[in-house]
């Protein structure tokens, strides 16, 4: 299923990119250009992040904390 509609990019694609390293939206987007163009997907690409990650997303929790 695609996450990001303005890159094309896939669920699968953004699990790709946790498993090599990204943690982060901003990782993620470093890899795959998720959330560079509208940024519709970026609640998206956090849940992914949240299920993928051990400690879940570290900015969802920075932006919680503010």
């Amino acid at each position: 299923m695609y996450v990001c509609l303005c890159h094309a990019v896939t669920e699968d694609e953004i699990l790709d990119a946790v498993d090599m390293g990204a943690h982060t939206e901003s990782a993620v987007a470093e890899i795959t250009h998720a959330g560079t163009g509208c940024g519709s997907c970026l609640e998206r690409v956090s849940d992914l992040l949240d299920g993928a990650a051990p400690y879940g997303c570290r900015l969802r929790a920075l932006a919680a904390s503010a």
